[in-house]
């Protein structure tokens, strides 16, 4: 049982899709579904249930899906072990990585980070922080740089490195633009465009208006904070958003007698071994929270 072909199917069973799985793993389609194929000769069982363009586990598959996840995972943990024995820095780095922070605040320490360890391979998936923070507790993943959780998982270490603050976002031509501080029954007047309130950020938020009874008035909702910024810009409604997203296409206003913010940071698995190339990560992202 080769290790590409149980890659193939954990890919084709995340995605539940063997071109999305192809795409993912940067092969042809052919090429998984032969990696498939000569895995359930193997086995002597189909893995996958192939009806239209749906694909599902079977029985079979079901069942080697966590044992396939620990293969890999303790293959992985060899191979960092023995890394680790010679001293080098190198190998392959696993990450979740935040759409947003991979865009404003990783750029300058993944550069340095390159620069200083050729020897690494980064295995990066950009992604909702919720995701990364859950594949993190499942063990699926070395490091994640991300929005931290507000509540902490006892088998979890969270290392904030910044600290970051959140405004009120307006048109510049919203009625409340020129206010220049607002309350959270004024915005309760107006179309909200916050983030998607099962994430982090969006919890943040609907916290702030659970506590004094309020509703908002959701125009729409969406993760990716860059998309919303623009849709408040054009005038769908205000949002709460961090202040390094903002820019001169929109207003920022302050929220009366509350400092609105969140903590990025980094977050492994206290049970997984950090490899000498996560050590050496999380040494560069504390330099860089030293030295912002």
């Amino acid at each position: 049982m080769d290790t590409q072909s149980l890659n193939a199917f954990l890919a084709v069973a995340d995605a539940g899709s063997f071109s999305q799985a192809a795409e993912q793993l940067h092969l042809t389609q052919p090429a998984v579904s032969k990696r498939i194929a000569a895995l359930e000769r193997q086995l002597n069982c189909r893995l996958f249930d192939r009806i239209g363009r749906h694909v599902n586990l079977t029985e079979a598959g079901a069942a080697l899906l966590p044992r396939a996840k620990r293969i890999l995972l303790d293959i992985d943990e060899a191979q960092r072990s023995i890394d680790d024995l010679r001293g080098d820095v190198a190998g392959r780095l696993s990450m979740g990585i935040s759409h947003h922070i991979g865009l404003h605040r990783l750029p300058p320490v993944l550069r340095e980070f390159t620069r200083r360890h050729p020897g690494v391979q980064l295995d990066i998936d950009f992604m909702d922080s919720e995701r990364a923070h859950d594949r993190i507790l499942h063990g699926e993943m070395d490091l994640a740089v991300i929005t931290l959780a507000p509540s902490k998982e006892e088998q979890l270490k969270s290392i904030a490195i910044w600290d970051d603050p959140l405004m009120v976002a307006v048109a510049r031509d919203h009625p409340l633009a020129d206010r220049g501080t607002v309350t959270a029954t004024m915005l309760s007047r107006y179309t909200a465009l916050p983030p998607g309130l099962n994430t982090y950020t969006g919890q943040i938020i609907k916290q702030l208006f659970d506590e004094q009874g309020l509703a908002m008035n959701v125009g729409m909702s969406t993760n990716y904070l860059e998309t919303i910024k623009v849709m408040v810009s054009i005038g769908l409604g205000w949002s709460i958003l961090p202040l390094t997203l903002l820019d001169d296409s929109v207003t920022a206003l302050k929220l009366e007698g509350r400092y609105l913010h969140r903590q990025l940071g980094c977050v492994h698995h206290r049970n997984r071994s950090l490899s000498n190339a996560a050590r050496a990560f999380i040494g560069l992202l504390e330099k860089h929270r030293i030295q912002t």
